[in-house]
């Protein structure tokens, strides 16, 4: 399979390990700032895509009025399902859709949301266009990316000491595709040829990812998400190994205990 399809794979434990790990890891604070964004809109119908194990969702429907009817989608069934079974603290639609060919009349939505989860799509400026045809005239996309891997310290780490386990073919998904797309000239592009002409606000936020050892961000990385997938495509009984490998790699670098780790993303806004 090629890296592409690979880099979509989130079956198996990868939910359980990404919700469990990642989510706290990485994407809780962000999450937590892109639905503030949207807190001071007025606002009846937001739609998520590629929501992974919902926690974006989750904090959707705790900050928006009651009132307003969230849809959140994913491509990928076993993260969708996990995102479901978790639940929100009020009812949401949970629906799998592809983010390339949206199930939606045009102009349903007030808002389209999306954490993370452009850099996976096949054609950025085809699912920006079609963010653009769902939304209301005045609506807004709101989207983040991950800044480049270097200002991403625990995942530079885990890509770089995994170098050392697979010399000639190292795994290169995290930045490859999650840190991939973070030209802020190149985002701007897709998205005006997605269809968007009005002017793109961009926000460069920083953050920390504390853990309480080395051993947390290096199963995170190295089993909850797709680079378990490239590990385990080069050699399936390394992956306890590759995981030892990044543990102490990151130990090395931010010591012993308890770990804290830059961590950097985009965040975009755009109206219709």
């Amino acid at each position: 399979m090629s890296s592409a399809g690979v880099d979509k794979i989130f079956a198996g434990s990868i939910p359980k390990l990404y919700e469990e790990h990642m989510v706290p890891l990485i994407f809780q604070p962000y999450a937590e700032d892109l639905a503030s964004r949207l807190a001071s809109r007025t606002l009846s119908r937001v739609l998520e895509i590629a929501a992974g194990t919902g926690v974006v969702t989750r904090y959707l429907a705790s900050m928006l009025p009651d009132d307003v009817s969230i849809v959140a989608t994913d491509l990928n069934g076993p993260m969708l399902d996990m995102a479901a079974d978790i639940g929100t603290s009020r009812p949401v639609e949970w629906r799998q859709a592809d983010a390339m060919q949206l199930p939606f009349e045009e102009g349903e939505f007030d808002a389209v949301v999306c954490q993370f989860g452009t850099m996976f799509f096949p054609s950025k400026s085809k699912a920006f266009s079609e963010a653009r045809r769902v939304l209301r005239a005045g609506g807004v996309l709101l989207f983040s990316v991950w800044d480049r891997i270097e200002e991403n310290e625990f995942a530079h780490t885990v890509t770089t000491a995994l170098e050392s386990l697979f010399p000639r073919d190292p795994p290169r998904f995290m930045a490859r595709t999650p840190h991939g797309y973070y030209d802020l000239a190149l985002v701007e592009h897709d998205l005006q040829d997605g269809g968007f002409v009005s002017s793109v606000q961009v926000n460069t936020v920083a953050a920390r990812s504390i853990a309480a050892s080395a051993r947390v961000p290096a199963l995170a990385y190295c089993q909850g998400t797709p680079l378990r997938n490239e590990i385990e495509a080069r050699d399936k009984s390394r992956l306890g190994e590759a995981t030892d490998v990044a543990a102490e790699a990151i130990a090395n670098r931010f010591g012993p205990g308890p770990v804290n780790g830059k961590i950097q993303a985009h965040i975009f806004a755009v109206e219709r």
